[in-house]
């Protein structure tokens, strides 16, 4: 059986993105996990969507979308006791976000801190049978802000190596989910850095941004952060517009990203970045020399380049047609 699936775990989210007055605001769904699963179907990828959401008016629109995608739900959990989590949102003059807390929640935690392992343990023998077909498993950092969580995520992680499935991880450093919960808030920065910098070692393919490369590394050679981590993944380090350099199949190499003067807003590019990335592994294969390095960068470069190009994330993505008619343009 040829695996060809993705299963996408961790946070769903609501992205509230104030305008540019910072007066008003729009409401966009988001958190990275859920927008790879949806970036993943626009490119004809089949992907399942693990995570925890309020059993809410958000938590009933995220169902709406992953629905119209035709993302499977299989593993999602609704929560009575806790509230689908609202990201605050700011935008500098550049589109560049930064997060500036969350909306208060009635409940003493957000759903996505609550993700059950119990639950996912009754569905084992289903579980198992979709990792028979399952390429990769894809997650990020945020949900080891909770040990609820991340006893979950760590359950799953074991799972999937029993069938050969290739962990990608998304180191995706965000502060703010730490300080504001109510499970991690006390813990120091350093000891939060050695937990997520552990986590690692699970990866197979690691991507991260510059900055993350150098608080967690103190490096921005892929090469040598590979080294560092035991399973030596292949690592692809993004910087916005900047050149996306990489350490993948024992290779090493920087490639240059297209650029636009239409750039709104840039939640969520690197969440399609890495579902543009991915399709390529799948659909494609595994590279073997440089020239396809090259192009499966340049093939997610764009798929994180034209979500920039209006509001919000899941919007925003790309479909795999008009992926390829971009770059059929560059080449032109």
């Amino acid at each position: 059986m040829k695996k060809k699936k993705v299963i996408c775990i961790g946070e769903a989210v609501i992205d509230r993105i104030r305008n540019k007055s910072n007066q008003e605001f729009t409401d966009f769904l988001g958190g990275a996990p859920a927008n790879v699963a949806c970036a993943l179907r626009k490119l004809k990828i089949e992907s399942t969507f693990i995570g925890s959401l309020g059993r809410d008016f958000y938590g009933k629109k995220f169902i709406t979308q992953f629905n119209e995608l035709d993302v499977n739900l299989d593993f999602l959990q609704l929560d009575n006791d806790s509230s689908t989590r609202v990201v605050k949102v700011d935008r500098d003059q550049f589109g560049d976000r930064f997060f500036s807390g969350f909306e208060e929640s009635p409940h003493p935690c957000f759903a996505d801190e609550v993700l059950s392992k119990k639950l996912i343990e009754k569905e084992i023998l289903n579980l198992e049978k979709s990792f028979l077909e399952t390429k990769y498993l894809v997650t990020g950092t945020i949900l080891l802000s909770s040990p609820i969580s991340a006893e979950t995520i760590f359950f799953l992680l074991e799972q999937a190596k029993k069938f050969e499935v290739k962990i990608v991880i998304d180191l995706n450093w965000r502060e703010v989910f730490w300080d504001h919960s109510s499970f991690s808030s006390e813990i120091s920065e350093v000891l939060r850095v050695s937990l997520i910098k552990k986590f690692l070692n699970h990866a197979n393919v690691l991507k991260l941004a510059k900055e993350e490369a150098t608080l967690f590394f103190e490096d921005e050679n892929p090469m040598l952060i590979s080294q560092k981590l035991s399973k030596q993944p292949d690592v692809i380090i993004t910087d916005g517009k900047n050149p996306v350099s990489w350490f993948i199949n024992g290779l090493q190499g920087i490639t240059e990203t297209p650029t636009s003067q239409k750039i709104v807003d840039t939640t969520g590019a690197g969440d399609a970045f890495l579902a543009g990335l991915i399709s390529k592994l799948i659909s494609s294969g595994y590279p073997s020399n440089e020239l396809e390095i090259n192009n499966y960068i340049k093939f997610a470069s764009v798929c994180g380049l034209l979500t920039c190009l209006g509001e919000g994330a899941i919007e925003q993505q790309p479909y795999y047609r008009k992926v390829n008619k971009f770059l059929g343009s560059l080449i032109s």
